[in-house]
């Protein structure tokens, strides 16, 4: 009789911690966590996927993430709207300033011309990191930090461009915001600002000769059918946004906003020592898919560099404002 009363107490023993745990999962908060550049299994993915699991794990289980990529929730737009919005709860982005123009201040031209420069820049502390988090508080969004990925270049098919006069009668895409159009034709390039998503359709089509707006990566990726050159003109350090709904962080208990913020430094912290490598890794593999790659000199960056900050920077006095522009000037990379 005392075997059965002891089995019978760890039976209910068990049972109470079954629903114990069964009821800590019912009450487990859900988060959607959204990017609106990157496929599953693609750089960008697999941070979105890791920012996920270290948040579920930091909060003990108390919160569930579930995880959306590219295009499974709309267009670049759209996916930003959802965020300000509140219907999507955290992201990885790459910064829409269609709700404020000084968000764009990450798009100045030729801010930076190195990487240890960038990243001085870019991380917790820097200059151009210490700009953006009052700008997305602003329009109701926590800023944790970026997810560096490098400098950009342009990739074209059937001539490619070293110097301003080169690229006349190039006809490139560019990111919709400003100033991406305006940095590219201070280049010397026509311009097409086309949606991420429907960059491969106006390759195809012939809509534009090249894509003007990203690391190789991308368009080794997507695009190396398509396109023959890439040229590294660094016009922009690309870099992602990992950001949250400002009401959705505040709903939050102070553990639980610890547990996100906590995950979201390590996602960044990560992707600062792993962009330079990873970007390099994707110069081998556009070159081996037969892309030819080109390094302009520092001479002729320097070219660049002048062309786009005299054309381009004082448009941007007006955009995103004397103040933060006087902070540009005092802080970007010497030429």
């Amino acid at each position: 009789m005392a075997q059965i009363k002891k089995q019978f107490r760890s039976l209910v023993t068990a049972m109470a911690a079954a629903t114990a745990l069964l009821a800590g999962a019912a009450q487990a908060e859900t988060l959607k966590l959204a990017t609106d550049s990157g496929t599953k299994g693609s750089p960008a993915g697999d941070a979105l996927k890791r920012w996920g699991e270290l948040i579920e794990e930091k909060s003990n289980g108390d919160l569930d993430v579930k995880v959306f990529y590219q295009n499974e929730l709309g267009g670049q737009q759209e996916v930003f709207d959802l965020l300000v919005a509140g219907d999507i709860d955290i992201m990885l982005n790459w910064p829409m300033t269609s709700y404020d123009k000084r968000i764009g201040v990450i798009y100045t031209p030729y801010m930076t011309l190195s990487w240890d420069e960038a990243i001085k820049a870019y991380s917790p502390g820097g200059w151009v990191n210490n700009m953006l988090g009052g700008i997305y508080e602003d329009i109701g969004l926590k800023f944790f930090g970026p997810w560096p990925e490098g400098f950009n270049g342009v990739a074209t098919r059937g001539k490619y461009a070293l110097d301003i006069g080169q690229a006349d009668g190039l006809k490139v895409r560019t990111m919709t915001v400003f100033p991406a159009p305006q940095t590219m034709q201070a280049l010397g390039y026509q311009t097409a600002a086309i949606d991420w998503g429907e960059v491969y359709t106006a390759l195809q089509t012939g809509v534009v000769d090249g894509e003007a707006g990203n690391v190789i990566y991308w368009d080794y990726e997507y695009f190396r059918d398509s396109l023959d050159y890439y040229v590294r003109t660094k016009h922009f350090f690309m870099t992602g946004i990992l950001t949250m709904n400002l009401e959705s962080f505040d709903g939050l208990d102070e553990a639980q906003q610890k547990a996100v913020s906590d995950a979201a430094i390590e996602v960044m912290n990560e992707q600062f020592k792993a962009a330079r490598e990873q970007d390099e890794f994707y110069v081998q593999k556009a070159k081996e898919s037969g892309m030819e790659y080109f390094e302009p000199s520092d001479e002729q960056i320097g070219v660049f560099a002048r062309a786009a900050r005299e054309k381009v920077w004082p448009l941007m006095d007006a955009e995103v404002g004397a103040e933060i522009m006087e902070t540009i000037r005092g802080n970007a990379s010497a030429l």
